[in-house]
């Protein structure tokens, strides 16, 4: 059931775009019969090229395969949706993966809608049709939501009418992004799903827990547990830590017969501050540390 509402609610997005053919491109099973005739046009295969508006970067090899060989059999049953380019050409808005396949096929022409689109109506609808097949990876999807912010200035508000998902899914979707590189790319290669990544943004040790979390096969909840229990750890070592210091900085003051403030960070590193009311209390200072060295 909620599947079901995810996908009305996407479909409404992609409508309001597109109109009510938009629909039809997304069902399960369409055909060339689901739409108008008079709006499906076939073309050669060599006037189609891939859009840079697509979120999709990586193809799963061994599903396009599988469609190949479908459409070896079959045909392109979903046309594709393109916009017309000055140069005769046409350019891919959604179906790039049905392309690819037909490629592989040596289909010679395709089934194609034209439609009149600006860039950011050809991002929003590839990012809504690749999101109703659930083809793109949370960092696919967040990239796709901060071109539109970056590039189209959009705001969340308007992104969360246009993709039929609330403003706290595409602020914590666009969170993933502030993870480090490395963890990125797990979410990339399915080794982590969002679930697991979104307890880790914010978190030094990001990476380490994340690695942690694909060689045991951690859960989400377990993966919540762990980073509850870091944080722990850590609030606990921070307050020893500043116990200690402030120890320190008793006992040089007692030694030293002067203030003394001692700043750390969390890689260990930090400062000795040794502040003074007056010129001569500074030369009291300069005169004290220089006998110790001398000594």
């Amino acid at each position: 059931m909620l599947e079901d509402n995810k996908r009305k609610s996407l479909g409404r997005g992609l409508g309001a775009l597109l109109g009510e053919d938009a629909l039809l491109l997304t069902e399960e099973t369409p055909t060339k019969e689901n739409v108008s005739g008079e709006n499906v046009k076939m073309v050669p295969i060599k006037l189609l090229y891939a859009s840079k508006y697509q979120p999709r970067s990586e193809f799963n090899q061994e599903a396009l395969d599988a469609l190949t060989v479908s459409i070896k059999e079959k045909g392109v049953l979903q046309p594709l949706l393109v916009r017309a380019k000055n140069n005769g050409k046409f350019e891919i808005i959604a179906g790039e993966r049905r392309f690819r396949a037909a490629c592989q096929a040596g289909l010679s022409e395709i089934p194609v809608i034209v439609k009149d689109m600006a860039d950011k109506e050809v991002l929003e609808v590839a990012l809504v049709e690749n999101l109703l097949r659930e083809n793109l990876s949370a960092i696919e999807e967040a990239e796709g939501l901060q071109r539109l912010i970056n590039e189209f200035s959009h705001t969340q508000e308007a992104l969360s009418s246009v993709i039929g998902k609330s403003r706290s899914y595409i602020a914590n979707t666009l969170r993933l992004l502030t993870l480090p590189a490395s963890v990125q790319q797990m979410i990339r290669d399915n080794k982590l799903t969002a679930g697991h990544a979104r307890p880790l943004v914010g978190l030094e040790q990001a990476e380490a827990l994340a690695k942690k979390i694909v060689d045991k096969g951690l859960s989400v909840r377990e993966v919540e547990q762990l980073v509850q229990k870091s944080k722990e750890t850590k609030t606990k070592t921070k307050k020893k830590t500043n116990s200690d210091v402030a120890d320190i900085e008793k006992s040089l003051k007692q030694s030293l017969g002067f203030n003394v403030k001692i700043s750390s960070s969390a890689n260990g590193s930090g400062k000795v501050i040794l502040p003074y009311a007056d010129l001569s209390e500074l030369d009291r200072i300069i005169d004290m540390l220089s006998n110790k060295k001398a000594g």
